[in-house]
């Protein structure tokens, strides 16, 4: 049955190359394989709705619905005022508050496409203003939009969590540390491209202006605050916590069936995803690959380090190529197993999958948020890649830290336990 599975898998990735919809050629594949196996087609409907039959996933479409209500609002303007306040009158300032407010507004929104979106809209205006160049402003948009799926809420993480059993809110406590590490390693990169270039800065704000900037972000500050006392002190749980933050949406009544739109299109491709990722999952068990596969890894490569260097690099290639949801739910039941055997905390591993997926939205050729990105600044796609390359250094600094260092993602989930 392995050697069906591989041979199902080639042609699944042969199609993958037609531009049909990924959701469309996983559950094809699952069922297909069903099918040659002589195993009852029940399983196919049984195991789509199973998939979609979760109470943890119920945070995704909310956690949408927020990032909809954050970009169509004056939230994100606010956050970005604050944000310019507090380090605009650094060295290459707006550089600095771009990502600022990319680690505010990740506490809100978890999504690094409604980041580059939302308030990324805002902010490479707002630099152009200033005198900056559009690359750079695209650019450090771009990858300051990474940090949003890190530091929790996280759509990713809610995902993996599902798909891994993992616990949501440890994985959310875990990606706070990397979150901030990959804020400050951007913003020494930006210093430094800032000292070299002579990049602008404005003016050291007032009292007053700090005062006025922080009461009309007080919410969106407050917000992260919230969810996370709540979900520690266990008022309610980190799917709840999602109806929580819904709490702070602002929005004017004839923009709602818009927003709410725009929240089922896109749970709908998601839970496609998860649904096809699901039956695909079952069937990949049901031949035993990745318990096969496991297996070969784990005398093959004994050393947990060894191991998360395969994985990433693994990872890092797969980024450029697949979407990082629908790559995740593919790899996880393959990958997670044998990090588990290898005794690689399961938190660290969670982390370290969805920072290399995150990467992944800004590498080439099927880098989402760089796509995003080009249409907001309404730059060549080639060009917003040429500036964003560099910053994938500091990414992957970061990256190799929380590789090395486990207590990066296992410190915070230990003391708040």
């Amino acid at each position: 049955m392995t050697t069906l599975m591989l041979v199902i898998l080639a042609l699944w990735f042969v199609l993958l190359f037609t531009g049909a919809p990924i959701y469309a050629l996983m559950a094809l594949a699952g069922a297909a394989f069903i099918a040659a196996a002589g195993i009852n087609p029940i399983a196919v409907p049984q195991k789509l709705l199973k998939a979609a039959d979760s109470f943890p996933l119920l945070a995704a479409p909310m956690y949408i619905l927020m990032g909809s209500l954050m970009n169509t609002s004056g939230v994100t303007e606010r956050i970005f005022r604050f944000a310019t306040v507090c380090v605009g009158w650094w060295k290459g300032g707006l550089c600095h508050a771009n990502i600022l407010g990319s680690v505010i507004f990740a506490g809100m929104s978890g999504s690094a496409v409604a980041d580059a979106g939302g308030i990324g809209t805002i902010e490479i205006k707002a630099m152009q203003d200033a005198g900056y160049d559009t690359e750079t402003a695209a650019a450090v948009t771009a990858a300051s939009a990474t940090i949003g799926p890190i530091i929790p809420p996280s759509l990713p993480m809610i995902i993996y969590g599902v798909s891994a059993e993992a616990s949501i809110g440890d994985l959310f406590l875990g990606g706070v540390v990397p979150g901030l590490l990959m804020a400050v390693a951007l913003m020494i990169m930006v210093r430094a491209i800032a000292l070299r270039r002579n990049l602008p800065r404005v003016p050291f704000p007032g009292a007053r202006d700090v005062w006025l900037a922080f009461k009309g972000a007080f919410w969106a500050l407050l917000c992260p605050v919230v969810l996370f006392g709540g979900m520690m002190s266990g008022y309610f749980t980190a799917t709840e916590s999602a109806a929580v933050a819904l709490g702070y949406g602002e929005f004017r009544v004839r923009d709602l069936p818009r927003i709410v739109l725009d929240t089922v299109e896109t749970t709908g491709v998601m839970m496609a995803l998860v649904m096809s990722a699901a039956l695909l999952a079952y069937a990949l068990s049901l031949s035993r690959l990745p318990q096969n596969f496991g297996g070969w890894l784990t005398q093959t490569v004994s050393s947990p380090i060894m191991y998360l260097i395969l994985v990433n690099v693994i990872l890092l290639i797969v980024g450029c190529f697949m979407e990082a949801i629908a790559a995740m739910l593919i790899l996880i039941p393959i990958l997670v197993p044998p990090a588990l055997a290898l005794g690689i905390d399961p938190i660290q591993f969670g982390v370290v999958v969805v920072l290399n997926l995150m990467i992944g939205t800004i590498t080439p050729p099927v880098g989402i948020v760089l796509f995003v990105t080009a249409r907001v600044a309404n730059l060549p796609f080639a060009a917003v890649v040429r500036a964003t390359l560099p910053f994938l250094w500091p990414l992957l600094a970061v990256l190799v830290a929380i590789t090395f260092v486990p207590a990066l993602t296992t410190w915070l989930p230990g003391v708040m336990r």
